[in-house]
């Protein structure tokens, strides 16, 4: 069953919506430049409305390890998700500060970009096509993947039957292709889900 992560809820109706939805985890984001930015204290509060089932994911870009840990371990969020230029020496400074699950972003481009998402010390990889673009990225280079992964960029509820279909990720991930005008659509969050579900029992 291909896990679901709806990525960038920054209102309390973007919570309600999911807390009916029901997905395995949804996102904050706490990088300043995008237009999807939370601040913590605004996390926390969504944080407390949200369903006990769902798992909290923040996404941070080249945040401070120490910042990352304090929301860690506060319960602000339950994993971080790393979309900068994170190294090694970075997800080992950050392990030594806590011991919550960490997801290393990886933009695919190449073959080598795969061997290095399979070398990743992180509990998981979200493989995408950039920082936010909203656009796919050739899913044949994700073929000779060796780990769970989590699958983003340019996903919404026309292609993600055949993502899950074609790939069977741990997880897809999807935030612009349930928007509309800039703004989380309960409805197409809601078609995104059931068309997720349908196509993982189909398998």
């Amino acid at each position: 069953m291909t896990k679901i992560k709806l990525c960038g809820l920054k209102r309390e109706c973007d919570i309600e919506a999911v807390n009916k939805l029901n997905p395995d985890f949804i996102g904050f984001v706490f990088a300043e430049k995008s237009k999807r930015y939370v601040n913590p204290i605004e996390a926390a509060k969504l944080k407390e409305m949200l369903g006990k089932d769902i798992k909290a994911v923040g996404v941070f870009v080249n945040e401070s390890p120490e910042a990352v840990a304090e929301l860690l371990n506060k319960g602000t969020i339950d994993m971080a998700q790393l979309h900068g230029s994170e190294d090694e020496e970075y997800i080992s400074m950050l392990r030594s500060l806590t011991d919550k699950p960490l997801i290393k972003a990886i933009k695919v481009q190449s073959k080598a970009d795969i061997e290095a998402a399979d070398g990743s010390s992180a509990d998981y990889v979200l493989l995408d096509s950039g920082a936010g673009t909203g656009m796919a990225f050739n899913w044949q280079l994700i073929k000779g993947i060796k780990r769970p992964y989590f699958l983003a960029g340019g996903l919404n509820p026309e292609n993600v039957a055949e993502a899950v279909k074609t790939l069977n990720p741990y997880a897809v991930d999807v935030s612009s292709g349930i928007e509309t005008d800039g703004l989380k659509d309960e409805a197409k969050m809601a078609d995104f889900v059931s068309i997720v579900r349908k196509e993982s029992d189909n398998d």
